[in-house]
């Protein structure tokens, strides 16, 4: 499917790899409407594309239908990644799952009854739980750890079922860790790079919560965003899932001492408590959809961290005022 020049819905669009996507389908030249509550959204992401008119932006619930009515308005492509996230799932597990489970259901139903052409649903690594073996391919078992997991989970069921009973053409994408410039730093939606770069920044020790051993598989968000073009493109993808990330494991304490050395920090490592649910151990194996699409990321992982440090390091507002946005609490 040739998607340049198609009508674009992004959901989550203001968000963090949302916003990114946006980005990169406005240079295909589509036409982009984005739909998001700005819980964890935000306008700036976007102000770069608020006087094109091929873009359009819509703040709306995805639990209400009503939202949908202009949204879905001639909409040929829908990429579903509106969601709350896992840090969130903890201390608000019922919403959680009301906007990942129900919310996703709302917006197929809708999807279908729009007749769209194409439906990519944004999925995560955190459906498996803990790897069980490495590398892990989409045959790994799903057993997820958190509420945000298990409605990511319920969310990429309901997509399979859209698929093979109402005939919705859906592909599954699990992204493993995305990260990169707009990530979140702040309070319980915060995530490691961003809030040790912030801390390092502000000579403040790198928190890490256990030991440091978990390991994870990071992906620089610009390739993440191309990986859902290319799922979208890709006929021959529908009604499958499909893992996406980078195909190598790294300890955080590794990459909390290769945010020090990026930044320039004297500060040090601490360690807290476990989190709740936290995952000890994710290591994509992405063959399946690099075969298929022809996609592999770009960018290193050290220079990715390079490039979200830059990104930090120039942010307008004073390094004091993001390491009080930074809380440097466990998950609650």
């Amino acid at each position: 499917m040739n998607i340049d020049g198609k009508n674009i819905l992004v959901t989550g669009g203001a968000g963090f790899i949302g916003s990114h996507l946006v980005d990169l389908l406005m240079r295909e030249g589509c036409r982009v409407r984005v739909l998001d509550s700005l819980v964890n959204g935000k306008l700036e992401n976007l102000d770069r594309h608020k006087n094109s008119t091929k873009f359009e932006f819509i703040r709306g619930d995805i639990r209400k239908p009503a939202t949908f009515t202009s949204a879905m308005e001639n909409t040929e492509v829908v990429f579903h990644l509106a969601c709350l996230g896992v840090r969130h799932s903890i201390k608000h597990p019922f919403e959680n799952q009301r906007v990942n489970a129900e919310g996703t259901f709302l917006v197929l139903k809708q999807a279908h009854k729009a007749g769209v052409k194409k439906f990519i649903y944004c999925s995560s690594s955190e459906v498996y739980g803990s790897a069980e073996h490495v590398p892990m391919s989409e045959a790994h078992p799903t057993r997820p750890c958190t509420i945000y997991g298990a409605s990511k989970l319920a969310g990429e069921a309901y997509t399979r079922a859209f698929y093979t009973t109402y005939g919705v053409n859906t592909v599954i994408v699990r992204l493993f860790n995305t990260y990169g410039p707009r990530s979140h730093h702040e309070h319980n939606v915060g995530e490691l790079i961003p809030k040790s770069i912030v801390r390092a920044l502000n000579g403040k020790p790198v928190l890490l919560f256990g030991d440091g051993s978990q390991t994870r598989d990071f992906t620089y968000v610009e390739d993440s965003a191309k990986s859902l073009v290319e799922a979208a493109r890709c006929d021959d993808a529908l009604g499958q899932t499909f893992n996406v990330g980078s195909d190598f494991e790294i300890a955080i304490e590794e990459v909390a001492k290769l945010i020090l050395k990026i930044t320039g920090s004297s500060t040090q490592i601490e360690h807290d408590k476990n989190r709740p649910g936290d995952i000890s151990r994710l290591h994509a194996d992405s063959t399946a959809f690099r075969k298929l699409t022809g996609w592999v990321p770009k960018i290193s992982f050290e220079e990715g961290l390079t490039r979200t440090f830059r990104w930090f390091n120039s942010r307008p507002e004073e390094l004091s005022v993001l390491l009080g946005q930074e809380k440097g609490i466990n998950w609650e």
